[in-house]
């Protein structure tokens, strides 16, 4: 098959067409003929590190979300069959032709979609899901701030939060990420360029703040986001697009009584990542095949040209996902 591997660790230039041997399906899992594959930040960093840790029979190759049709099952797969179209959460495979998954991370590609838009769901959806409503305990009537509001988890959490009855605020950069931001079902979206978004939102919230925030800037935003955070409110910080070093005022965190946190999603155990999949099929699957969830895809590559995606990723432009046409079948 062809798939993309990272011949040393380095800039854009270093993602590689090769082929490589098909994977086989081992049990619980499913063989997928790949149509599409995400992008997302985890891969910019596979990339500039060269290595990640692997688990025993797992692929170097990039790439942790895809959308195709199952070409083949593994021992004690009873929920899926041979040419269900299915996207997928991956640790790892996704620039390539075929891709293994577990069979009970693999959800339907909804309805109406193309295989490109469902492969954007994925890591962003069970990122989300994960973060929002399982370790910080997002609830319905609850106030959220997505910093980050037009990347592609920020078009996922606003979407996804607002629907479920959250008030959701985001930042963004400039008059037409704000836009798009507010389309999605924000609120307030601050254009973090030219306002301070404590200010603007402790306006708008009649100076009480938000309960969550889901960071993936980091840096100088901690701060921020400890002071405009209620009682009791809660940080979880899954990116430091701005640093990865901040300085944390504790009594201001003793006084509210804030919960602090990191997530990564790629090492969780399958079986919670196979809660999750349980969740958003239930939640927010029905969401996306009414089209009151839509996927947001700011622009999509040849698989050969994965390093177009990847230099586009780093120039920080887009809004949403930028994906990769990878089969040849049609949509």
């Amino acid at each position: 098959m062809r798939a993309i591997e990272i011949s040393r660790p380095g800039g854009p230039e270093v993602l590689t067409l090769t082929r490589r041997e098909k994977p086989n399906a081992g049990a619980g899992e499913v063989l997928i003929r790949v149509a599409a594959a995400g992008v997302n930040g985890h891969d910019l960093h596979q990339r500039h590190d060269g290595a990640h840790p692997l688990r025993p029979g797992e692929t170097d190759l990039p790439g942790l979300e895809v959308a195709g049709v199952v070409e083949a099952i593994g021992p004690a797969v009873t929920n899926l069959v041979v040419g269900d179209r299915v996207c997928a959460l991956l640790r790892g495979g996704g620039y390539a032709e075929y891709a293994v998954a577990p069979a009970e991370h693999c959800l339907p590609a909804p309805a109406g979609l193309s295989f490109v838009e469902a492969a954007s769901l994925p890591e962003t959806c069970f990122t989300v899901w994960s973060n929002l409503f399982l370790d910080a305990g997002l609830r319905p009537g609850e106030r959220l701030l997505m910093n980050g509001g037009t990347s592609g988890i920020g078009v996922t959490a606003i979407q996804i939060a607002s629907r479920l009855g959250v008030e959701v605020y985001a930042t963004a950069s400039g008059p037409e990420k704000t836009r798009i931001c507010r389309e999605l079902g924000a609120k307030v979206a601050v254009d973090y360029l030219t306002e301070d978004f404590v200010e603007a939102i402790q306006k708008a919230t009649g100076g009480e703040g938000v309960d969550v925030v889901l960071e993936i800037v980091a840096g100088d935003y901690i701060a921020k986001d400890l002071e405009i955070l209620r009682m009791d409110g809660r940080l979880v910080v899954i990116g430091a697009a701005r640093g990865a070093e901040a300085t944390v005022d504790f009594t201001r965190v003793a006084r509210k009584r804030l919960v602090l946190r990191g997530s990564t999603l790629r090492p969780r155990s399958n079986a919670y990542k196979a809660e999750i999949a349980e969740a958003l099929r239930a939640q927010v699957w029905p969401l996306v095949e009414s089209g009151d969830i839509r996927p947001v895809v700011h622009a999509t590559f040849e698989l050969a040209d994965a390093w177009k995606a990847h230099e586009l990723m780093e120039a920080r432009g887009h809004v949403g996902k930028v994906m990769l046409s990878v089969g040849s079948f049609a949509p």
